[in-house]
């Protein structure tokens, strides 16, 4: 809708860069002060989650690119562009997880009990991200007729983001925002009252997967080689975003479950 948010001479501020350093403040400030509530060292926290952010962002890149070769070959520096090219967030948050188990091994850091505090803080800080998508106007929502579809008209948010002018879609940006900021509120009640280590985390794959799966049938930005089964109406296809859905759906599963019985052992 806005996607720039303020331009004074040669200096421009992007609306969605403005969020996205709103979802990371949130974040590190909330892994910052939990735990230090549970006893961690806040400064390795939060030299963790710089290493994991940077490493995430970069994961998040390389399956972009991996998706879409032949455009990035032609057009390398859009990679460094956040409001055409911000990333995948799934392929993020793998890079991300897979990284972290290490950095924690190597620096001796208890994985579980710290992953329980990055799940909500995952969570909150995509909230904030979805609403800088919005502003944006990336990530956007399928052509529908309902009272609170929405319409953009800005020409430079199209030419960033190629999304439709003057047609009514989904909000899909809002969807997603509103359940992660629920999901957030959901693993914090998770977290203050957990039985094991892990299981906050574990929750936090097992939703995040279900949002993500649920959302994507509104999603319109989709280009037809990222389904692996395209149906005659939008609830009968099913993308690659939704097909990872379901292959984290089932690890957070497993891991809950490995992770209780080991807890009980």
């Amino acid at each position: 809708m806005h996607p720039i948010l303020i331009r004074i001479g040669v200096l421009t501020i992007h609306t969605y860069g403005f969020f996205m350093a709103i979802g990371v403040a949130a974040a590190l400030i909330f892994i910052y002060y939990q735990g230090k509530k549970r006893g961690f060292n806040p400064d390795k926290l939060l030299d963790a989650a710089f290493w994991i952010l940077l490493i995430s962002l970069l994961g998040a890149k390389l399956i972009l690119f991996l998706g879409h070769i032949s455009y990035y070959l032609e057009n390398p520096t859009e990679l460094l562009s956040l409001a055409r090219s911000g990333g995948v967030f799934q392929g993020g948050l793998t890079f991300g997880v897979i990284f972290a188990i290490f950095y924690f091994r190597k620096k001796k850091m208890p994985l579980w009990p710290i992953a329980d505090l990055v799940g909500p803080a995952i969570a909150l800080g995509h909230g904030f991200g979805r609403l800088g998508c919005f502003s944006a106007s990336c990530c956007y929502g399928r052509e529908c007729s309902l009272p609170w579809a929405v319409v953009f008209r800005n020409e430079y948010a199209h030419e960033l983001t190629g999304i439709p002018l003057n047609t009514p879609l989904h909000p899909v940006q809002l969807y997603e925002a509103a359940l992660n900021f629920l999901n957030f509120f959901l693993l914090f009640l998770i977290l203050k009252r957990k039985k094991f280590s892990g299981q906050v985390f574990s929750f936090y794959v097992i939703n995040y997967s279900i949002i993500r799966f649920f959302t994507e049938y509104f999603r319109g930005d989709h280009a037809e080689d990222t389904f692996l089964v395209r149906g005659q109406s939008a609830f009968s296809s099913l993308s690659l975003p939704q097909l990872y859905c379901l292959i984290a759906l089932a690890f957070g599963l497993v891991l809950y479950f490995v992770l209780k019985k080991r807890k009980s052992d």
